[in-house]
């Protein structure tokens, strides 16, 4: 059995929580254990590097120390979260001059980098823990007719000099987590923009932007859904979406499904298993489709 300490973050405790109960279901189904990690505090969020590097670095230095101290490396379920402990982690083990500051400010409450954990996202362990091959095996209700589009959000892929888990460009490993359940995934223009979560803290008017164009392209492709792998991303998509109407004026209803949603279900899962009812943008058209059903679009909740 695989063991990692789970690193939480803000997000998907406090507005999002069926995607732990998703992520810790769909897990323990392969046998892998997650620990949590008392005390620990936000990540922080990457865009706080740009305000105070090196507070930005001794806080994420100080999460990264829990882990440590337990025995552990981190899995994380937020693409925030991951780019921020990963880039901290990888730059501490690299420069021995920030480590020195950064030690000094954690030898304040009693605690001292040592380097010996690492950070993944979730999508890695599935990948390269678990395997393509086990995921496929467990599948016994293929989600055939289904076309999907994949999400996987700025923080998974950039700076892939140091998170190395796909190409930033054409990346291809949520497409191929995604078919492992049977769906179709659909390419479709703009497939790596920013879902724009990161504007809603200065401009909210230009998140919703971002969020309409995106979905207007996703539309086009014909998809029925789309699939995210970040708290963040399914904020934009599933909550800010009912906000924004399309160029015709028509309310958008995509339904958005977490990864580890979607293969549940492949699993056997059922709906009313996952609390599907606690999303905001309908998922009923991709229910009525996995059991049969024929509708095209899914009445909003």
């Amino acid at each position: 059995m695989s063991e990692y300490a789970l690193f939480l973050g803000c997000m998907t405790p406090i507005r999002l929580p069926y995607m732990e109960s998703s992520a810790r279901t769909l897990l323990g189904k392969f046998g892998v254990d997650l620990v949590d990690i008392p005390g620990t505090g936000c990540c922080p969020d990457p865009s706080l590097r740009s305000v105070d590097q090196l507070t930005w670095t001794s806080l994420a230095a100080r999460n990264l120390v829990i882990a440590e101290e337990i025995g552990l490396d981190i899995i994380t379920l937020c693409n925030g979260c991951f780019e921020t402990l990963k880039t901290v982690n990888v730059s501490l083990k690299n420069d021995d001059k920030l480590r020195a500051l950064v030690d000094k400010r954690l030898a304040r409450v009693g605690k001292e980098f040592r380097g010996d954990t690492e950070v993944y996202h979730l999508v890695e362990v599935l990948n390269n823990d678990i395997g393509l091959e086990k995921i496929s095996d467990a599948v016994v209700r293929p989600l055939k007719g289904l076309r999907v589009a994949a999400h996987y959000g700025c923080h998974l892929l950039r700076p892939n000099s140091i998170l190395d888990v796909d190409d930033p460009v054409r990346p291809v490993l949520l497409d191929r987590l995604i078919e492992l359940t049977g769906a179709t995934s659909v390419p479709y223009y703009k497939k790596n923009m920013c879902c724009g979560a990161g504007t809603n803290l200065f401009d909210s008017d230009t998140a919703k932007e971002l969020v309409k164009y995106k979905l207007g392209w996703v539309k086009r492709a014909g998809a029925n859904c789309m699939s995210v792998v970040c708290p963040f991303c399914m904020f934009q998509y599933d909550v800010v979406q009912r906000l924004v109407r399309d160029e015709l004026g028509d309310r958008f209803i995509t339904p958005v499904l977490y990864y580890p949603e979607m293969l549940l279900l492949a699993l056997g899962s059922e709906p009313e298993e996952l609390a599907l009812d606690m999303h905001r943008t309908s998922v009923q058209g991709v229910i009525d489709s996995i059991q049969g059903g024929h509708s095209d679009a899914p009445g909003d909740q």
